[in-house]
């Protein structure tokens, strides 16, 4: 009688404990889902190296805890034609930076995304301004965008 009352038990305490599973992989699903190109852990762009072609829309989403920026390096674009990208809608880095740490201007928060089409080939690197570095200097979320005809 007892291994009853405790198989009955145990079943229940397992059933209870499953049915927030579905909850949970809504959530997960919300948050990782596949309707992004390059996610944002807590310190790295993944992948770190993204390629694509021409005219196609890349979609960066944030998968962590942490807030971060889409912030392109602006030396390539001084001698290409392609447009500058910076989550805010920034027109430069100085101007993406100067925004961040004014007032987190470019900030994408917790399962939010940024998006942005790049119509020059190239390679394009970028990076979260508030996780850029570490606190020894060494640089730490960085990205690569690779663009071909």
């Amino acid at each position: 009688m007892r291994r009853r009352a405790y198989l009955a038990g145990a079943g229940s305490v397992g059933l209870v404990s499953l049915s927030g599973c579905a909850a949970i992989g809504d959530a997960a699903s919300a948050l990782f889902g596949d309707e992004y190109d390059i996610g944002m852990d807590r310190n790295a762009f993944t992948p770190k190296t993204y390629e694509t072609t021409v005219g196609e829309p890349i979609r960066w989403k944030n998968t962590s805890g942490s807030v971060h920026t889409v912030t392109a390096y602006g030396g390539v674009f001084e001698t290409s034609e392609a447009d500058y990208f910076a989550s805010g809608g920034y027109e430069s880095e100085s101007a993406a930076r100067d925004a961040w740490f004014d007032d987190q201007g470019g900030a994408i928060g917790v399962g939010e995304t940024f998006e942005h089409t790049i119509s020059v080939p190239g390679e394009y690197q970028y990076f979260c301004v508030p996780h850029e570095t570490d606190g020894n200097g060494r640089v730490r979320m960085v990205g690569t965008v690779v663009v071909t005809e």
